[in-house]
């Protein structure tokens, strides 16, 4: 009877890591590569360059009006500045103007040239440009922009049809899903990284519309504006801040959901500019 208890449990103890091995592998498996989705919707994936121009005046002290062609940036600038110090003037303030750039992502919603980006990507900006995939840069149109939902609706004229992507619904992405972010992170130009949504629904204390999905996929700066893509290949989120104490990728990026930005999207195109709702409530003591 011993001896059958021990050869029994011999059989169980033997069996035991087979089971294991052939149910682990099961339990890890992810995409076999990302490759096809990531050609499928990397065209429609654009690059925002946004320029700023200050008109600034020098940090010199008020002077006398000087004749054309003398001041800041002349031939002769150094002997007239020296010139009024010795008699306690300073040079006359003179305009100056300052160009700042910022770069972000974008991508394509209509053929037509309809481009999706991050209103902070393009705020006060004089001039924007979109560069497309394969290099091409068109000047853009700012058609409407809203801050509070962090969204610009910019309108380029390509020579032929552009390559678009679509909207998902948002709301069916789940924590666990996979999802790729396409973007031009620190403007080296379009990059691919995969990662899951590791929580919806979550407040970072940005404005009323607290509602991010945060995703492991790798964002950095210049990814602002750029989509979250489901495994089919459709918009849930525009990828819109990162925390990180170094101002790198640490894991934790947040994106706007689809179901948020659309109807907004919609309006800024009909109107150029988001007509909300609103309600007007007077509070008062009751006796």
């Amino acid at each position: 009877m011993t001896s059958a208890l021990c050869r029994a449990a011999r059989a169980i103890l033997a069996t035991a890591p087979v089971l294991y091995l052939v149910v682990a592998p099961a339990q890890a498996k992810g995409p076999d590569s990302l490759s096809e989705l990531s050609t499928q919707v990397s065209d429609a994936v654009v690059n925002i360059s946004a320029t700023t121009v200050d008109a600034k005046r020098s940090a010199r002290n008020d002077g006398p009006n000087l004749p054309p062609g003398v001041g800041p940036g002349a031939p002769f600038d150094d002997l007239f500045e020296e010139f009024f110090r010795r008699r306690g003037q300073g040079m006359p303030e003179m305009p100056r103007q300052r160009r700042s750039s910022s770069l972000g992502s974008g991508f394509v919603i209509d053929p037509s040239g309809i481009v999706i980006t991050n209103n902070h990507v393009i705020a006060d900006a004089n001039e924007v440009t979109v560069i497309l995939n394969d290099g091409q840069k068109l000047k853009a149109e700012v058609l409407g922009k809203d801050q509070k939902v962090d969204v610009a609706v910019l309108k380029v004229k390509p020579e032929k049809p552009l390559k678009a992507v679509k909207f998902g619904d948002s709301d069916k992405a789940k924590v666990g899903d996979w999802v790729l972010a396409v973007g031009n992170p620190f403007g080296l130009g379009g990059s691919v990284t995969a990662g899951i949504v590791s929580a919806r629904n979550r407040n970072i204390d940005s404005g009323p519309y607290d509602n991010y999905i945060q995703t492991d996929a790798s964002i950095n700066k210049g990814n602002s504006g750029g989509p979250l893509f489901n495994m089919d290949g459709e918009v849930i989120g525009i990828n819109t801040a990162i925390l990180s104490p170094s101002g790198g990728s640490v894991g934790i990026g947040f994106a706007t959901p689809a179901n948020t930005v659309e109807p907004v999207i919609e309006q800024l195109q009909a109107f150029g500019e988001t007509r909300r709702g609103w309600l007007g409530v007077r509070i008062q003591n009751i006796d």
